[in-house]
């Protein structure tokens, strides 16, 4: 073999030898859904609180002949798919911007009371609604994500059948119905469990008809977040989902709009 080959050869094989590998992907093949409910005129709030508001600054073609296009929005903190943060009912504990990012993103579970909650707007979810599941599924994971699915999703934006009124105001509130949490069982969640955050398909994690909001103040005294007007939960299967919940990460916020997604890997 002549020496220009054999130094011709060497160089392909250095060549070749030293490709690097395509990057293993970050994620399993699967489907990624949507939990989020868009922001709009629709969106349901509080009855107190402010409504989303989206103003026109310009749309069209600019004096330069270009095409722009930009709004002003304005929104309370709690409402449409948002997050709770801990010092929402949690005195001297996490703000928007303090909530750990591994409390807002990894494996998830669903807890489908929905056939229960069904023609009972007051429903709460209980313990015994969180040993079925174990029974069937295994115990809650160490750091799992908790979403609860009640069914009430299927009624947004209809605040009437939603939230148990459509009405506006502080006189409104004595009319909220719709599931949440029994207190009980954020106790149990919260001493017994070691969960990063609870998310459901209702206006709030205590259910409508709550006055003092303990579901609320039992979990952020744990620094454990809550994720509210979820959307999309019923394509959820029970186990084996991942799930990113980035809020607008406001500073001394005690909630924000929530954009959550999550990934339900394909079947093996």
């Amino acid at each position: 073999m002549k020496p220009c080959t054999t130094l011709l050869l060497l160089g392909l094989f250095a060549l070749f030898s030293c490709t690097p590998k395509p990057p293993a992907p970050l994620f399993p093949k699967g489907t990624w859904i949507d939990l989020t409910h868009n922001f709009d005129e629709n969106t349901i709030y509080w009855p107190t609180a402010d409504d989303f508001r989206l103003d026109t600054v310009f749309a069209g073609v600019t004096d330069s002949g270009f095409y722009y296009t930009a709004f002003n929005y304005c929104a309370a903190e709690h409402g449409g798919t948002h997050l709770d943060a801990p010092i929402h009912f949690a005195k001297g504990h996490q703000t928007m911007d303090e909530i750990p990012l591994d409390r807002l993103m990894g494996n998830a579970v669903v807890i489908d009371v929905s056939a229960k909650a069904k023609g009972q707007p007051d429903y709460r979810v209980d313990v015994a609604d969180f040993l079925a599941w174990e029974k069937e599924h295994g115990k809650l994971p160490d750091g799992v994500i908790v979403l609860l699915r009640t069914g009430f999703g299927q009624y947004w934006p209809d605040k009437l059948k939603y939230m148990g009124t459509a009405e506006r105001g502080p006189a409104a509130i004595a009319k909220l119905h719709f599931p949440g949490l029994h207190p009980e069982a954020a106790k149990w969640l919260s001493t017994q469990r070691k969960i990063h955050a609870i998310g459901l398909d209702t206006p709030s994690i205590d259910y409508g008809q709550s006055t003092h909001f303990e579901s609320h103040q039992i979990l952020f005294k744990e620094d454990i977040p809550a994720f509210e007007n979820l959307a999309n939960l019923e394509q959820l299967p029970p186990t084996g989902i991942w799930v990113a919940a980035l809020p607008m990460k406001i500073k001394g916020g005690s909630g924000g709009p929530l954009r959550m997604v999550a990934l339900v890997p394909e079947e093996k």
